[in-house]
């Protein structure tokens, strides 16, 4: 991927980005703000025109120059005077109606004033205005003098729009030296963006940020195998679908403790401890999963935990079923050498003359045998379970076993799925076998199955070791076992026998606890039509 990077990172492209927006609106605030400086400086100028006027048109030397013969006489020195000490451009005194005492182009004392005199000469106090007069465009005021009530004559004071221009330039280095003050440390601020970026998105450009997640988002979702990323405090950052499907979790996980959404206790505490695990065998509502768990790491780095899943309960399933056939097999290999020994002892028995002792053996082998298959048939309705039941039997007698199907055994169809009643009742025998087996004779295996109203209960009874008080519960659990451990999943089939029996609404209860043997009891609610 890296000779495929495109020549601008994201980092990059936001940091050119970021510091193309500043510089435009830096650009944008400067020029507002020397506009707005323009206004407020002619605003204030105005301000200052009009304040000078005012005390020029109060002063008592104007109204008594205005008596004198020649009025300009004493109000040009005068105006000149005040000029050059408020640093204006013009001060005038002139009449009501325009005509010039004073002006600092002495030709034009007598001419007529330049600009609106009208709202003055009415009596206003407060005009001012931008005029174009004959030293140029300035900002002045115009003011009446009063007498008497009347205005006897008017006085303006101005300075040039230039002079205003020039003291707003003097602002100028303040302004630009704070507008790159202001531009320095935003770049500055980009660039410390910028380089977090770059180190959070290692460098890479949008759009490969873009493939990249499509990319892998597909993936995670087409994976056959469930997938849980856990934080380092245990909380779910990411699921995909076959994960939701195997853990029956609901849509919001994202942020929530892994044991905290109603897994299995163990399973739970399993995944919250963020151990690596290899390949462990854990039990949900309906499922069996195969959970494998490991540190996820970068650059030296602990993220977190990545945890597969994959479904086991097919395989298991069909495990069982090969198991359960190859019982079969076997108790049919086991019964035809019995059948052929039997038939041997018949016919050496009618080559020995003894033809009455013949027919008597062999009525009594083939009384034996359809005793079983007649009560097994007679009671239990559910084929499947029915051919497990006469296998486990063969199986049970060549290991020494004695399996007794009790009298009144009654399994009607359609209490449970085939394949569960196979998990059920195999389980549960192939159990009270291996504990039969191990126990001081005389072995056996009892299995009985009674109709009540609402229910039916199926009860296995060996003459095992039994087990101890303590261990009554733990028995259901996952692991749990007394039988060597070979790592192959032992431990699961009383777990599973819970789950199938759960799965129906029914339970499972261990009868008898002690020496002298076990009884597990399962009881199903009986559906009725």
């Amino acid at each position: 991927m890296a000779g495929q990077r495109s020549r601008w990172s994201l980092a990059g492209q936001l940091f050119a980005l970021q510091a193309a927006i500043i510089v435009i609106v830096l650009t944008g605030v400067g020029v507002a703000a020397y506009f707005q400086f323009d206004e407020t400086n002619r605003a204030a100028t105005a301000e200052e025109m009009l304040g000078i006027a005012h005390t020029l048109a109060a002063s008592p030397e104007v109204r008594d120059a205005l008596d004198a013969p020649n009025p300009s006489a004493v109000l040009q020195p005068l105006a000149e005077r005040v000029r050059i000490d408020t640093a204006t451009d013009f001060v005038v005194v002139m009449t009501a109606d325009g005509t010039r005492f004073s002006h600092p182009n002495p030709a034009e004392i007598g001419r007529t004033f330049q600009g609106t005199i009208a709202p003055a000469a009415r009596g206003d106090q407060q005009f001012t205005e931008t005029y174009a007069g004959t030293l140029g465009p300035s900002v002045r005021a115009v003011v009446p003098v009063l007498d008497g009530g009347g205005v006897v004559a008017l006085v303006s004071v101005g300075r040039t729009v230039a002079a205003v221009s020039r003291e707003l330039e003097q602002q100028m280095p303040l302004f630009l030296g704070a507008a790159t003050v202001a531009l320095l440390l935003a770049a500055a601020g980009s660039w410390l963006v910028s380089r977090w970026l770059r180190r959070s998105t290692h460098d890479l450009g949008p759009a490969e940020l873009a493939r990249m997640y499509e990319y892998y988002d597909a993936v995670l979702h087409a994976v056959r195998e469930g997938l849980l990323l856990l934080d380092r405090s245990g909380r779910v950052q990411l699921v995909n679908d076959e994960a939701q499907r195997l853990l029956v979790l609901p849509p919001d996980v994202q942020g929530r403790r892994v044991d905290e959404l109603g897994l299995p206790v163990e399973l739970g505490a399993a995944l919250a401890t963020g151990e690596a695990r290899d390949d462990e065998i854990h039990l949900t509502a309906d499922r069996i999963v195969v959970v494998s768990q490991g540190a996820a790491r970068w650059g030296g780095r602990h993220l977190g935990t990545v945890v597969t899943l994959r479904d086991h309960t097919e395989l298991r399933a069909l495990v069982s079923e090969l198991q359960t056939i190859r019982g079969f097999a076997d108790s049919l290999n086991a019964q035809a050498h019995e059948a052929a020994n039997q038939l041997h002892t018949v016919i050496s028995l009618i080559e020995l003359g003894r033809s009455d002792a013949a027919l008597e053996f062999a009525a009594t082998e083939l009384a034996v045998s359809q005793q079983l298959t007649d009560t097994v048939l007679a009671g239990i309705s559910v084929p499947e379970l029915a051919a497990l039941v006469v296998g486990k039997a063969a199986e049970a007698g060549e290991r020494g076993v004695t399996l007794h199907v009790e009298e009144g055994t009654c399994v009607p169809a359609g209490i449970a799925d085939p394949r569960d009643l196979v998990t059920i009742v195999g389980n549960l025998l192939d159990n009270a076998i291996d504990a039969a087996q191990d126990a001081p004779g005389p072995r056996w295996v009892r299995i009985a199955a009674l109709v009540t109203d609402d229910a039916v209960e199926l009860r296995v009874a060996d003459s095992g070791p039994g087990l101890a008080a303590a261990d009554a519960e733990r028995a259901f659990e996952r692991g749990w076992t007394t039988k060597p451990h070979d790592g192959l999943g032992r431990g699961l089939g009383l777990a599973l026998v819970r789950q199938a029996a759960q799965r129906h609404g029914g339970r499972v209860e261990l009868g008898r606890v002690g020496a002298g043997g076990a009884e597990f009891a399962v009881r199903l609610p009986l559906v009725r039509a």
